[in-house]
């Protein structure tokens, strides 16, 4: 219980900031006003308030306790301590008896922390610059005996981190604008100086030790002299890069300074020559983070945001080729965090910015890493092999944002972000069992925070690779579609006044959908009452009718669809999705409507979902912290209770089938079962004892009693559980058990094996085992890609079996003879790794081609809608091309590499391997004689096919090639570069052409560049070059098909010149769409989606009826809201008459050229325009563009902000 304190007079109501208890159950605390009140039985006591204490906040007030023999403490004394150092001291009584001025002489110390001796002689101080001082008080008249014991920086990140190259000191700097030189040796500070002038990023050291370089937050560079820290007047312009400086590098001959930019630029100076500029070179579209120059100071190697290295010779920053043998490079070295000789740093599945930093000892053989979770990790160097084993050391609250080792090899040290600390480490490479996990704390004076056995004897590469990445896994979007409709009523108004080009009249209806979600999913295999099978990609729930082959679709989720669960007794299936507001929405398979939504309790995504047996109620896990467990009254949408699952990834949840108030959740090292009463929830975890090692739990079902649990282990154990006990365990498989059914009396498991296994009651003898491969497979034109695919989920049936496994192949397997069906199959997903991009259709039949990053190639009939051919590839691949002739197929690969098939042998002809980046376009031209082959090196390789050899390369973009295409004859090539340049070049001289306005003088053969007049009209306002991923014109030249970062495939009118064309748009793919290609006839549109792996048949509707939705999203420009928008247009036929084309409203409104628009501003533009908005419209306007750092899509208008 609590009692608020009695002020007796609100007057004297004040914050209070530190208290002290004294005698007889008397407070004192003190005030930010510098008073100290004393309360007494929860009273203040106005008399004997300590008015005016101090002059400032009284941050600390502290009882002086003397011991007593025998007895409890007595208080002797009080202190009081202000922000502004003064200390005052009083006796029991607390009357003043002495004033300490701590800040006096040359210090001013704003104190936040206090500890005094036991005698009170000296005083110990804790100050918000992050310094512990010592003084001595003992003579309140003398001059203060200051001792320095610990020093820091102040508030803000630290960013800069400089050895010197012959001494044992080092440099840092931070946002609190001060730059440090510290001594290893002594461990303390030995040089300071305050940069007013702003933020230090980074920090370089001359290769004589007498200059430091500091990189600025604005762009600037500054030098120093190292003997004084005083600043060097040099002749570089105060602006020398506009925008924060990641990275600095002496060359190690001292001749040049490189300085890499947040703006993707890198600037050279010569540091004899006063630092003069030398020159200044792209190094691509991204932030550059990381540069290393090689020891004869000729190469300079970049690593930038979005994981791109490149390598540039120097001074000239021309990028390297082949020629220059770099495999021969020596790098004097090494802090970059990408590249074959480091790409065991990365766990696996990890983004780009999680390991943020690093350092190579070349005489060790080590590196040193800092990541995003806080760790500093040493490993191997080379460290070639991904999730390669290390040693990791904790100690930083934050984020570790730059580590070096010292000139000498011997020590190392690291800066944290957030936590503004600096750690000293000891290398110790020659102590015995220093790869055997052996604790090494004891053999010197220096700790060791590695004492976890996991670190290197258990890293993540000997853990299952399926169980950690779904442990991994996150669902972080670019774009969030449920933000789509915040900005919708601002983005009509930008584009009420412009002339945009109509949407077609024509349409598009999906048709087929090849795929099946199984990396991260499970128990996601269904049959309907009447046999028809249920599945998931992408953001399509599918319902497959065996006998015709066909599918229909539940098409109103919005993103990746994670889980699906059947109801007990119906046709009712619920499906949970990805999205910052997920929901879940519950449907039934026979008409394909939705009964309801849920939304409004789970963040991220839902990640699990199950019905009660009586089927009233749903349970449902999120993907927040807490992997909250809701139950809904569905048929309501009413939440009836929420609660906390688990802090790691919870794997399942199943109702128990006797007990409508249990159920069980499983996941990472855990197993839960829960009790419902009411709206509360109680849980006991379960207990391992010593029937089976504490394991993670992958998969659950319940036996024939209300207390059996059985749950699958990655150890390919099944758990046999009574109540929260182990009882035992049994081995069912020889990998991870994915999947526990019951069938009836039966139990079926599923593991990664590849086998089911069909075993008695209580899992006492498997009776059946069956092996999933080619032999079994019934005759027909589906392909199994390999034999025993590992098996992520079963289905009982009427003797049948459905099978999902982890190539995204569904089976169904007949139970009497152990042979199977192939019913659906895709590309494999792998998050993140596995993105599908390459696709080609063949020029005369219904054939597409399909390539992937997991390492295959496929054949698919768009036709009859079923695989063909896959054949394994050694590297994965983003583009692949038909010949004219339709007989060879030419397939680029992410190794530089590309190789040209025969289609009816299906062997390579020939293969060639000029480049090291990967190929992102490849293109036959018109009679078949030349390929182009595009690469992220910025070039295209131009081949003669009949003579077997490149014939030349054209050069001069400045960013990776993004779309080729030839002009009619072949004569001449169009290429789009990421820094949204769009070249020409006649082949095969490929010589670079300046060209006007070459669409209207030139014919071309195909049209898949997003660049040019004749596709500008599909870019969204505001977007970046990697918005609209690709573009495919029909062949009759009348519509365009665009696919972008939104998830969406829209069709345009062709020519789509202009500025934000009005579109349909088609909502079934959950991430970016990466390539839409028509077919030969242009009856169909194919179109491939990135993170969902998936490959969606679209049929051309022609002349057709009114659209009332169909598949097009709810925002669409669909043919319906055209129809609806007619009244409206007539309406606002007399302000267009009045409105100047503008391409932007908000370009309009900005008069003043400042870059904002305020209120009064909008509404003058609006008005200008014709319209009269109210103060409600402005400010809903101007909400909407201030809104979060998200995209939308104003479906009125087809405009993507």
């Amino acid at each position: 219980t609590s009692e608020e304190g009695d002020f007796s007079d609100n007057s004297r109501k004040t914050t209070m900031l530190s208290v002290a208890f004294g005698a007889d159950n008397v407070v004192y605390s003190g005030t930010e006003k510098g008073d100290v009140y004393v309360w007494r039985d929860g009273k203040l006591s106005a008399q004997e308030i300590l008015q005016n204490a101090h002059e400032s906040k009284v941050v600390f007030v502290e009882a002086q306790l003397s011991a007593v023999p025998r007895g409890p403490a007595r208080v002797s004394g009080f202190s009081t301590v202000s922000v502004d150092g003064t200390i005052n001291l009083y006796d029991e009584n607390f009357h003043q008896t002495n004033t300490v001025k701590l800040g006096e002489g040359d210090r001013d110390l704003s104190v936040c922390s206090l500890a005094f001796s036991a005698a009170t002689r000296t005083v110990l101080v804790g100050t918000t610059t992050n310094e512990i001082l010592e003084m001595d008080i003992s003579e309140p008249e003398a001059p203060r005996t200051v001792h320095e014991l610990v020093q820091g920086h102040g508030t803000g990140e630290l960013r800069a981190l400089a050895v010197h190259p012959s001494e044992p000191t080092f440099l840092t700097a931070g946002e609190d604008h001060t730059v440090r030189i510290w001594s290893m040796k002594d461990r303390a500070p030995a040089l300071r100086r305050e940069m007013h002038d702003g933020t230090v990023m980074a920090a370089a050291f001359s290769p004589d030790g007498s200059h430091i370089a500091l990189g600025m937050k604005d762009g600037k560079i500054e030098i120093l002299y190292k003997r004084d820290m005083s600043q060097k007047t040099v002749g570089m312009t105060s602006d020398s890069l506009g925008q924060a400086i990641c990275d600095l590098k002496y060359s190690p001959d001292g001749r040049y300074l490189a300085a890499a930019s947040h703006d993707g630029r890198v600037a050279v100076f010569d540091p004899n020559e006063n630092y003069d500029s030398v020159r200044q070179f792209p190094a691509g579209s991204y932030p550059v983070m990381h540069i290393d120059w090689s020891t004869d100071s000729r190469f300079l190697q970049t690593n930038d945001e979005q994981g791109e290295r490149a390598i540039y010779k120097m001074p000239e920053g021309k990028m390297a080729s082949k020629r220059d043998d770099l495999t021969s490079i020596v790098w004097e070295t090494w802090t970059g965090v990408l590249g074959d000789e480091v790409q065991g740093i990365w766990p696996k599945y990890a983004d780009f910015s999680d390991v943020n930093t690093a350092d190579v000892n070349f005489d060790h053989g080590v590196m040193v890493t800092g990541d995003d979770q806080g760790l500093v990790k040493l490993f191997r160097f080379p460290c070639i092999r991904k999730g390669a084993k290390f040693r990791k050391y904790g100690g930083h609250a934050d984020h570790v944002t730059n580590v070096r080792f010292s000139c000498e090899g011997s020590r190392v040290v690291s800066i944290g972000g957030a936590d503004s600390t600096i750690f000293q480490w000891k290398l110790l490479p020659d102590i015995q069992g220093f790869d055997n996990g052996v604790d090494i704390s004891t053999a010197t004076d220096y700790l060791s925070s590695d004492e976890e056995d996991e670190d290197s004897d258990r890293s993540d590469a000997d853990l299952d690779s399926d169980v950690e990445q779904e442990a991994e896994v996150t669902y972080d979007r670019k774009f969030a579609k449920d933000d789509m409709k915040k900005r919708k009523k601002s983005f009509k108004y930008m584009t009420s006044g412009l002339d945009r080009n109509k949407p077609p009249y024509e349409s598009l209806q999906l048709k087929f959908v090849h795929g099946y979600r199984a990396q991260d999913c499970r128990n996601n295999l269904f049959y309907t009452r009447n046999g028809e099978v249920v599945y998931h990609v992408a953001a399509v729930g599918i319902v497959y009718e065996r006998d015709s082959h066909t599918q229909r679709f539940y098409l109103q989720h919005t993103d990746d669809i994670l889980c699906l669960t059947k109801h007990p007794t119906d046709d009712i299936f619920a499906t949970g999705q990805v999205g910052k507001d997920p929901a879940i929405h519950v449907w039934e398979s026979e008409n394909m409507e939705n009964l309801a939504v849920l939304q409004g309790e789970h963040a991220r995504g839902v990640c699990e979902l199950d019905f009660t047996a009586a089927g009233t109620r749903l349970a449902s896990v999120g993907l927040d912290d807490d992997h909250s467990i809701v139950i809904w009254d569905w048929k309501t949408s009413t939440p009836l209770a929420k609660t906390k699952g688990h802090k790691d990834k919870i794997f399942g949840i199943q109702w128990n089938p006797y007990d409508s108030a249990r159920f069980v959740t499983i996941g990472i090292k855990h197993i839960k079962f829960w009790t419902m009463s009411g709206n509360s929830f109680t849980s006991k975890r379960g207990i391992f004892g010593t029937a089976g090692e504490i394991n993670t739990m992958v998969s659950v079902a319940h036996g024939s009693t209300p207390e059996d649990v059985y749950t699958g282990a990655p150890s390919g154990q099944v758990y046999v559980w009574r109540g929260n006990n182990l009882a035992r365990t049994v081995q069912a498989h020889s990998g991870p058990c994915f999947s526990v059914k019951m069938d009836g009396h039966d139990i079926l498991t599923a593991g990664k094996d590849g086998v089911v296994c069909v075993w008695t009651e209580d899992l006492a003898k498997c009776v059946k085992r069956y092996t999933i491969n080619r032999h079994f497979l019934q005759a027909g034109r589906a392909f199994l890609l390999e034999d025993k695919p590992p098996v992520r989920t079963v289905c009982p049936g009427d003797g049948t079996l459905l099978v999902g496994t982890k190539n995204s192949e569904v089976l169904e397997l007949d139970r009497a003879t152990g042979k199977f069906n192939i019913l659906a199959q895709g590309h494999m997903g792998s998050h993140r790794e596995n993105e599908l991009w390459g696709l080609a259709t063949h020029p005369t039949k219904h054939i597409v081609a399909t390539v992937s990053d997991d390492k295959t190639l496929r054949l698919w009939d768009i036709a009859e809608n079923v695989m063909l051919a896959a054949r394994r590839l050694e590297v994965g691949g983003r583009c692949a091309d038909f010949s004219p002739d339709g007989k060879m197929l030419a397939v680029g690969q992410n190794d530089g590499s590309f190789f040209v098939l025969h289609l009816e042998s299906w062997e390579i002809k020939t293969k060639f391997h000029h480049r090291k980046e990967k190929i992102s376009d490849i293109r036959f031209s018109p009679d078949g004689k030349y390929l182009a082959v595009a690469s992220h090196e910025n070039h295209v390789d131009v081949y003669n096919m009949e003579k077997g050899k490149r014939v030349g390369i054209c050069k001069g973009a400045s960013s990776y090639i993004t779309h080729v295409d030839w002009e009619g004859t072949g004569r001449v090539l169009q290429i789009n570069s990421g820094a949204r340049e769009r070249l020409f070049f006649e082949i095969p001289r490929c010589k670079h052409l300046p060209m006007r306005e070459p669409d209207k003088t030139l014919q071309w053969y195909t049209w898949t560049g997003v660049l040019g007049p004749l596709s500008s009209g599909v870019w969204p306002a505001g977007c970046d070059v990697t918005d609209v991923n690709a573009v495919s014109a029909s062949h009759d030249w009348s519509l365009l098909a665009a696919a972008d970062d939104f998830g969406f495939v829209k069709l345009f009118r062709f020519p789509c010149d202009g500025d934000y064309a009005k579109f349909k748009k088609y909502l079934g793919h959950s991430s970016h769409v990466t390539n839409v290609r028509w077919s030969h006839d242009d009856t169909r549109l194919v179109s491939t989606g990135g993170m969902d792996t998936s490959l969606m048949v679209w049929v051309r509707r022609r002349s057709a009826p009114r659209d009332h939705g169909g598949c097009d999203s709810d925002d669409s420009d669909t043919d319906q809201e055209e129809l609806e928008d007619e009244d409206e247009e007539v309406e606002e036929d007399n302000v267009e008459d009045e409105v100047e084309k503008s391409r932007a409203l908000f370009a309009m409104a900005d008069v003043d050229s400042d870059g904002t628009v305020t209120s009064s501003e909008l509404a003058k533009a609006l008005r200008k325009l014709g319209f009269r908005p109210t103060e409600a419209d402005i400010r809903d306007i101007l909400a909407a563009a201030d809104d979060d750092d998200t995209e939308g899509t104003n479906g009125d208008s087809g405009v993507d902000p």
